[in-house]
């Protein structure tokens, strides 16, 4: 009888000191969540302010006057009385040629941003697919490429020659049309969706493009993104093809028009003190970062439609069980 009872005790004692042990635990995981939080939080808002300094400044210097600029070097802040539009009234002092490089510029960088990410999420659906025999071989035959190439000259040489990429916009577009990177990108990224949901299409009837894009892409929205917004800021950011290529003022892209800009002024700046001649009316650095706002302003702008994309997981869409 008295084993019994001192069981029962055991028991009794055992049911109050677990609950107190884990009320206890619970603590401790709360305060260490509570500490990663606050220094993960910390960090993170640390090192965003640490990115948008940068552009901030950029910001208040192309509203700062150029003698302002000259005097007391950039500054985080607009002097008293040194507020000034002078950079931007430089650059657009003749607007029709802005919104003509804006409209080029725009029409190559979504005509190829949407031929791009098409060819890669294509290829990389059909080198992902396992009943696809020849994926292994294909797939070496674009990476050797990533490792060796021909040349800028022979490179230059075909795309003038053969392929006749000389001052029209086939030369802005084709030549950046495909990436093997991305490519690459979306191969991995289709691995890991289920086979399953190729299958489940193929017993519904569904043909090879109709299971792309009606169970692929759907799934792949964190991809499309991915890949559309990598490939729009190539186009956008892109003045070396029209260097190259184009020699008909109407077909500069932004970029490049801008650079041809900041390098007359310079020039015409360095003409003017060999002559002589009084050049601090040309507003040299307030008008360089008036162009960085210029072009960075529509991809700042595209950023946060595409932000939810990033943050989405992979369970959209079903698998037919």
């Amino acid at each position: 009888m008295m084993g019994g009872k001192e069981m029962k005790i055991k028991q009794y004692k055992s049911k109050r000191v677990f609950p107190i042990r884990n009320k206890e635990m619970k603590i401790k995981q709360d305060k260490s969540k509570l500490v990663f939080s606050i220094v993960g939080n910390s960090f993170i808002s640390i090192f965003s302010i640490a990115c948008l300094l940068p552009f901030l400044l950029i910001v208040i210097a192309s509203f700062t006057s150029e003698k302002s600029i000259i005097t007391n070097g950039f500054n985080f802040f607009i002097p008293s009385g040194e507020f000034s539009l002078e950079g931007y009234q430089f650059v657009l002092r003749n607007p029709s040629t802005i919104i003509r490089a804006y409209g080029v510029t725009t029409f190559v960088t979504v005509l190829g941003t949407f031929g791009a990410v098409a060819i890669a999420t294509m290829t990389g659906y059909v080198l992902a697919r396992k009943d696809f025999k020849w994926n292994d071989q294909l797939s070496f035959f674009f990476f050797f490429t990533t490792l060796f190439s021909g040349g800028l000259v022979p490179w230059y040489l075909l795309c003038t020659q053969a392929l006749y990429f000389t001052d029209n916009l086939h030369a802005l577009i084709l030549p950046g049309m495909f990436s093997v990177w991305n490519m690459i990108i979306a191969k991995n990224f289709m691995k890991s969706i289920p086979f399953e949901l190729i299958e489940s299409g193929k017993i519904d009837g569904a043909g090879d493009f109709r299971i792309f894009y009606a169970l692929i892409l759907p799934v792949c929205k964190p991809l499309l993104a991915t890949l559309g917004l990598f490939t729009a800021l190539s186009y956008w950011n892109d003045w070396y093809s029209s260097m190259l290529f184009i020699k008909s003022y109407e077909l500069f892209s932004l970029q490049y028009m801008l650079q041809s800009m900041i390098s007359s002024a310079e020039a015409l700046k360095r003409v003017a003190l060999l002559s002589g001649l009084d050049v601090q009316q040309m507003p040299m650095e307030s008008m360089k970062m008036a162009m960085l706002i210029i072009t960075t302003g529509p991809m700042v702008l595209l950023y946060p439609f595409l932000q939810k994309y990033f943050i989405k997981g992979l369970t959209v869409g079903a698998i037919k069980g």
